[in-house]
Parts: structure tokens; sequence; C-alpha cells
């Protein structure tokens, strides 16, 4: 088990379940409902246990990868992401299911996961690869696993300062 096949596999769940939302008649409340609750879950979930497990891990021992000079780079835009990503669930929180806003809230939030997504394989994921050793990433899998298994219910949303939240996490500083 390694953390970033961990996280690639929940990104491709998150892929699935808004392509899921694609198939549902556009204004059938009933089926969109579960299906955005349940990846509304999933994103805050997977967002929280990159925030408490990999970004910290990825300070520590990342150098920058992917276009990002450093870790702490690579780490402040991911956090900034997660926080455009809570507010587009937010937002999708906000209106009717199935309602033009709603669909434009959960477009937002399509778009800033994928670009984040896509960063984050390109970038964070990358350089914990070079630098991370397979004990160290097993080690990470499992707590990853296990956290997401005891907050399976869900995890408070709260939007995170990126320049606090690296400064409070890098223990290089």
């Amino acid at each position: 088990m390694d953390i970033t096949e961990i996280i690639l596999s929940q990104h491709a769940e998150q892929r699935r379940l808004f392509a899921l939302l694609d198939e549902v008649e556009p204004h059938d409340s009933d089926s969109l409902g579960p299906v955005w609750d349940q990846l509304a879950t999933a994103l805050e979930l997977h967002a929280k246990a990159e925030e408490e497990l990999f970004y910290p891990a990825l300070l520590e021992l990342g150098t920058g990868a992917g276009g990002e000079d450093s870790a702490t780079e690579e780490t402040t835009d991911a956090i900034k992401d997660h926080n455009e990503i809570r507010d587009g669930v937010r937002a999708a929180a906000g209106q009717m299911v199935g309602s033009d806003e709603w669909w434009a809230a959960v477009t937002k939030t399509r778009e800033a996961n994928s670009d984040h997504m896509a960063e984050e394989e390109r970038e964070d994921l990358a350089d914990f690869r070079r630098h991370a050793d397979l004990s160290t990433r097993h080690q990470l899998a499992v707590a990853f696993v296990v956290y997401g298994a005891r907050h399976s219910s869900g995890v408070a949303a709260e939007d995170e300062d990126p320049e606090d939240w690296v400064q409070e996490h890098n223990r290089s500083s």
C-alpha cells in the first residue's frame, strides 16, 4: 500500500462520482442529492486527510516538482485549492438540488477539484514519490485509510489560511 496510490484511487472515485452526476436527469433531486452528498463528504474527507497526514510529510520530505520550486509552494497551493473546493460545496449546499444555481455551484466545485487533482498528481505526488521511501509511503497509506474509516460519516469543512497552515506544519522552518 502506498499513500500516492491511495490518493490517486480517491481521485478516480471523485471523478467517477462527478461523472455519475452527469448521468442523472438534471432536475432529479431525489437521485442527485444522495450522489452529491456522498461526493461532498468524500471531497472534504480527502482534503482533511491530506491536510492531517500527507501534506505535513510532503513539507518534511519534498523539494518541489512539476514547476514548483519547493514543497512549501506546492502545499500552500494545495491548501488554497482545498478552500476553493469547500467554497463550491458550500455554494451548492445553499441551493435547491438540481436547480441551475446548484449545477453552477457543482460545476465550480468540479473545476476547482479537477485543477487541484491535476496539480497534485503532477507536482505533489511526484515530489513525494521521489523523496519518500517505501516504508514511509506505506505507513502514511495505512494512516490515511484508517483516518477515512474513523471519519466515514464525514468531517467538518473548515477553511485553512494557507500561509498560516504551512508555517504551523513546516518542521524545516
